[in-house]
């Protein structure tokens, strides 16, 4: 059965209102998956207006269990904590207490099992601050709505996937902040994730943090050796596939030939530019390892406020993240 997937509004004055009715309006979405968005129906009326996008009817339900799925009509359960019309453009409290409450509505939704996966729309992290809601983003949002310590972030494009033992931090605190526990931990989560997916054997590669992998104590002070390699030994004697550590220059090269399934960068540039290469539009953000086994992806940019409203904004990666979603919805879930 096609998964449920849970998209929430992110910032109403933000973009987000408009490239998710952009992205509904495609037909093959329904192909794929039954979309369910959480947010507000004024906002997405006021979206599909300024998007030409009249024809799509938003229709207002207050569970799961109401929803169509039919091209044509946008489900959303319309949470009506948008007491005015927000603008477009402009920093809102409101706004920013509104998309914190969306995430927490689809993580209730993602708990009980009546959606299989949850995709966001940007939020803008000073409209969530005035809205009292003190977090960085999604990503702890999410792991504190779910009681979640061990997660990683996931990069994924068509032709790349990609996740990370270490991201927002120096280069120097990265390389510290690798451990055989941290590396063991993120193999599995890339794993279990794609295994979860429906592959069976997920072939999993492991960068080395030095050029050339340290090239047998050439480079470095033998971080592989300390830090990667006894979680590899330990991954290996569980039955997983990996690779590694070996060089990064070569390791994306052959994944996107098709040696390897997914890649595991050491740290934030060492796995985000291949990524941005292949293209930003292309991108797709996943929180993987979230208690329950629940699915996060978001679109790869934030609220664009310089544009919002102006019925401009490219659903291009909004499409991608659906699409990500349904990928990774756990296969044996209803």
């Amino acid at each position: 059965m096609k998964p449920i997937i849970a998209i929430t509004m992110g910032d109403a004055a933000g973009i987000g209102p408009e490239i998710i009715v952009k992205a509904l309006s495609h037909p093959d979405i329904y192909e794929v998956c039954r979309p369910l968005v959480v947010g507000d129906t004024e906002t997405l009326e006021r979206a599909a207006a300024v998007s030409s996008r009249d024809a799509m009817k938003i229709r207002p339900i207050e569970g799961a269990a109401e929803a169509l799925f039919q091209h044509g009509i946008i489900d959303c359960i319309n949470l009506k904590l948008l007491p005015d019309a927000v603008p477009f453009g402009q920093l809102s409290a409101a706004a920013g207490n509104a998309a914190f409450h969306y995430i927490a509505k689809a993580v209730e939704l993602a708990k009980s099992g009546e959606v299989q996966a949850i995709c966001t729309a940007p939020l803008n992290k000073e409209a969530l601050h005035k809205g009292g809601h003190l977090y960085p983003g999604h990503t702890e949002i999410l792991a504190k709505l779910t009681e979640t310590e061990d997660f990683s972030m996931m990069l994924s494009t068509g032709r790349l996937k990609v996740i990370h033992l270490t991201t927002h931090v120096g280069l120097i605190k990265a390389v510290e902040m690798i451990t055989p526990e941290r590396t063991y931990k993120v193999l599995k989560l890339a794993d279990q994730v794609l295994r979860a997916a429906g592959n069976n054997n997920p072939r999993i590669a492991l960068c080395g943090i030095n050029p050339h992998a340290g090239e047998n104590g050439l480079f470095g002070n033998g971080e592989e050796e300390e830090k990667l390699l006894p979680a590899v030994e330990k991954a290996r004697m569980e039955g997983m596939d990996v690779y590694g550590p070996a060089p990064a220059d070569t390791l994306f090269y052959r994944a996107m030939r098709g040696d390897f399934d997914i890649v595991v960068a050491c740290y934030h540039d060492q796995g985000h530019a291949p990524i941005k290469v292949l293209g930003i539009e292309d991108g797709v953000n996943i929180t993987v390892g979230l208690k329950g086994g629940i699915i996060r992806t978001s679109v790869d940019h934030g609220t664009a406020f310089d544009i919002a409203g102006k019925g401009i904004a490219d659903e291009k990666s909004m499409l991608e993240a659906i699409r990500s979603a349904v990928e990774l919805a756990p296969k044996q879930t209803v």
